[in-house]
């Protein structure tokens, strides 16, 4: 990019939706640069992690990844697509990774080995990775106390007991379920808003 790097405007870069998000990086904003592999890097990396592929392929798909948006991005019609086209551009990634390790672990050579059927798969990790990411988008706007209840509550496994989360929060044991109810409408709402039913 021979562009001069510009500052972003003055919203927070996390909170700028893509379209703005991407406006900005064309514009050779660094910060919008971070801010955009910001928001996506859990949704990247989730895919090859899925694949089950080992930690340091993982960065590497990632990385592809990131550099596919890089070189890609201009290219981009519609901003809001593009965590699906993240998602797809890691998947071929994943995919061109395991077709290299059976070509590598394959003993006899035989090019007339049948493809192997990923693509039902393939499609059960994007529409679940889709969920995740709208997931993630959701609880952004959320309070950091509200943010931390739902992850303490939800997203740990086992959940922690209701004693330890409001020791953390610094809550009355008793305003938990309460705090929890409006955490869990505002974040209800926020997957509404994003198209999530």
């Amino acid at each position: 990019m021979n562009q001069v790097m510009t500052k972003t405007p003055k919203k927070a870069p996390a909170a700028l939706d893509n379209k703005r998000l991407v406006k900005e990086c064309l514009s050779g904003s660094e910060e919008a640069w971070s801010a955009l592999i910001d928001k996506y890097k859990s949704l990247i990396y989730s895919i090859p992690i899925k694949y089950g592929l080992p930690q340091q392929e993982a960065a590497e798909v990632f990385q592809a990844t990131c550099v596919e948006l890089l070189t890609r991005l201009p290219q981009l019609r519609e901003p809001q697509a593009l965590p699906k086209w993240l998602m797809q551009v890691a998947h071929h990634q994943c995919y061109r990774w395991k077709q290299q390790q059976l070509r590598l672990v394959s003993r006899d050579g035989d090019d007339t080995l049948p493809e192997p059927s990923t693509h039902a798969v393939a499609d059960a990790l994007i529409q679940q990775t889709q969920e995740e990411q709208m997931l993630r988008e959701a609880m952004m706007p959320l309070t950091p106390q509200c943010r931390r209840l739902v992850e303490l509550l939800f997203l740990e496994t086992p959940a922690r007991p209701y004693k330890e989360v409001a020791a953390e929060l610094g809550l009355a044991l008793g305003s938990i379920g309460f705090t929890r109810q409006k955490c869990m409408e505002r974040l209800r709402r926020n997957l509404e808003d994003l198209g999530f039913v």
